[in-house]
């Protein structure tokens, strides 16, 4: 590879900087950003997870998903309610208003997805494949 050509790290950040400008910019108009889209589309997903739940399954920081899920909260997109054996873990609902909110905002997402995914057609299978193969390796 030479000096010139971008390494892989590169290119991941590369796409990935172009993914979440262009959710941010598709959702601005629903008046998501990217991050609180991620959030509420996990949770029509998952049944009432803990802030550290989503936060595993969201790959964000705990502390970012608790600060979320307040602002969420005050702006009614979901609830935050105390977990009934363990009083120091919040769970997570989408309320009505979150979830008429997100799922049109998860149908904007899905076409942009198969924007981006278009050049590679029948390989989009195997680049998932491959992208869950390296999101599986321990960095720690």
């Amino acid at each position: 590879m030479s000096s010139a050509e971008p390494t892989p790290g590169h290119l991941v950040w590369r796409l990935a900087m172009k993914w979440r400008t262009a959710v941010d910019r598709a959702l601005g108009p629903l008046g998501l950003t990217h991050a609180q889209y991620v959030v509420l589309s996990s949770l029509v997903a998952l049944d009432r997870p803990s802030q550290r739940e989503l936060a595993d399954h969201t790959g964000l920081e705990p502390l970012y998903v608790s600060k979320l899920a307040r602002s969420l909260e005050a702006a009614g997109f979901i609830t935050r309610t105390r977990d009934t054996v363990d009083t120091r873990t919040m769970r997570l609902l989408l309320t009505p208003h979150g979830r008429s909110t997100v799922e049109p905002a998860m149908a904007v997402v899905r076409a942009l997805l198969d924007r981006l995914l278009e050049p590679l057609g029948d390989r989009t299978s195997a680049f998932s494949d491959e992208l869950r193969e390296l999101l599986a390796v321990p960095l720690d």
